[in-house]
């Protein structure tokens, strides 16, 4: 009975009804995203409070920490599909041997961005403001976060290896601890409670990579001290560069297209600071947002991603379709919803960060404008989920380009030369632009391999 049960588990991705399915898989990575989106918005709750320099210097660093995340988790994503894949089709030695890789690629990603945020920090700064005080607050809050990020790098690639054998509540811990953790260092390191020295906006990057390290050491507790259907082993390990570009295969086409988001804000900030740097400090502030309203469809993808690969490799198209079905509807609930929000109380959302009468006048049209993407935005992001769980990582990133680099850019900078508000519009015209090339590029695929499975 206790073996029965057991294979039950192992095979639930391409057994369970669909719906239940996804919410089991689904629901606690949506939970603790939302979590990681509240730290995110307390985070710069409190940046905040010291000054709007402090809040531009945050959201000038924030390309760069999109970028750390855009590896981390990119790469993670590629173990996932990998190792989902793999069990799909009963190699389970082969995603044994992709999660030992993704162990080790994590400290790689973590040596880059270390040497990166020693050398560069104040350089990259500078290249956006030559005010002194907002030099000198990126350039603390970039090093440390950078230097210290050995943390999310390799957390990230424990949390990506689990979800890929449907476990969804110890990646869900992970986060938690590490969301928690950062909300409760937040105001003792910034203010300087509890005997600590007050350090600022350094002291938000401390409280940030202090959450990172302490969820990396208990996942890594987790992996190699409990039973999972992929097991760790470096007794005999050796580097197999067919693992790593299978990974990569999908994982470099994550990287980019998540680092596109870096590019978008870096050249989002170089149009709007020649209007006034409250408008940067606005754009960081609605990122912050607005993770609200995406982090729990990130969470959904999550879930659906080892679902997706599970029966692509087992040759379900049924239960595939089945899943981009569903999760569409689940993800256009979510988005409609944050739609919402952001048509009634956008003066409210923007008071929580202490703004004033300009940033109200700047970002109460602004969220009304850019919230019109939100619905396209949602079919936009299953669609790449399915292309990534399919190993069609490729896909993923061109319509990415498509949306932040093709469209999104030069739309914000034809409509700049009109004034300020237009700006917004490009997102929605982004949206809508990358959603019709995904549909193309599904129909084009299904056509060609999901019809024939």
């Amino acid at each position: 009975m206790q073996e029965a049960t057991k294979q039950f588990e192992q095979n639930k991705m391409g057994t369970a009804p669909m719906f239940p399915l996804i919410l089991s898989m689904s629901l606690p990575a949506m939970f603790s995203m939302l979590v990681q989106a509240l730290y995110n918005v307390v985070d710069s709750y409190f940046v905040a409070k010291l000054s709007e320099n402090a809040l531009t210097a945050v959201s000038l660093v924030f390309p760069i920490q999109n970028l750390l995340i855009a590896v981390a988790v990119g790469t993670g994503v590629g173990i996932n599909s990998l190792i989902s894949r793999r069990l799909g089709e009963g190699h389970r030695e082969e995603a044994d041997h992709a999660a030992t890789h993704g162990l080790l690629l994590g400290v790689v990603n973590w040596i880059l961005f270390a040497l990166f945020g020693l050398f560069f920090s104040h350089a990259f700064i500078s290249a956006f403001t030559s005010t002194p005080e907002v030099v000198e607050m990126g350039t603390q809050y970039m090093g440390i976060v950078c230097i210290f990020s050995m943390g999310v790098c390799v957390e990230v690639n424990i949390e990506k290896t689990l979800q890929a054998t449907g476990n969804m509540v110890y990646p869900m811990i992970f986060q938690l601890i590490g969301a928690v953790t950062n909300i409760i260092l937040d105001p003792i390191f910034i203010f300087g409670m509890l005997g600590m020295p007050k350090m600022g906006v350094a002291g938000a990057a401390v409280a940030t990579v202090a959450g990172q390290i302490l969820s990396m050491i208990v996942a890594a507790i987790v992996l190699f001290c409990k039973d999972h259907d992929v097991k760790i082993s470096f007794r005999g390990f050796k580097l197999r560069w067919n693992t790593i570009r299978n990974i990569y295969a999908v994982g470099f086409p994550a990287i980019i297209m998540q680092s596109i988001g870096s590019v978008m804000v870096m050249g989002m900030n170089a149009i709007l600071i020649v209007f006034t740097e409250t408008a940067v400090a606005f754009f960081g502030i609605y990122f912050k947002l607005q993770s609200f309203v995406f982090m729990p469809v990130f969470g959904l993808t999550q879930g659906l991603m080892p679902i997706m690969g599970y029966n692509y490799g087992a040759r379900n198209r049924e239960r595939l379709v089945s899943a981009l079905k569903i999760g569409s509807v689940i993800a256009l609930v979510i988005m409609a919803c944050g739609m919402i929000l952001f048509w009634a109380v956008p003066d409210q959302l923007l008071l929580i960060f202490n703004a004033s009468e300009n940033m109200l006048g700047i970002g109460v049209p602004a969220l009304r404008i850019i919230s019109l993407s939100f619905l396209p935005a949602a079919l936009g992001i299953l669609f790449s989920t399915l292309f990534q769980a399919v190993g069609h990582g490729v896909s993923s990133l061109i319509v990415s380009v498509l949306r932040q680099l093709v469209v999104l850019l030069p739309a914000a900078f034809l409509l700049s030369q009109i004034g300020l508000p237009p700006i917004w519009y490009a997102f929605p015209i982004a949206e809508v632009a990358s959603l019709l090339a995904s549909i193309f590029m599904f129909a084009r695929m299904y056509r060609k391999t999901i019809k024939n499975l």
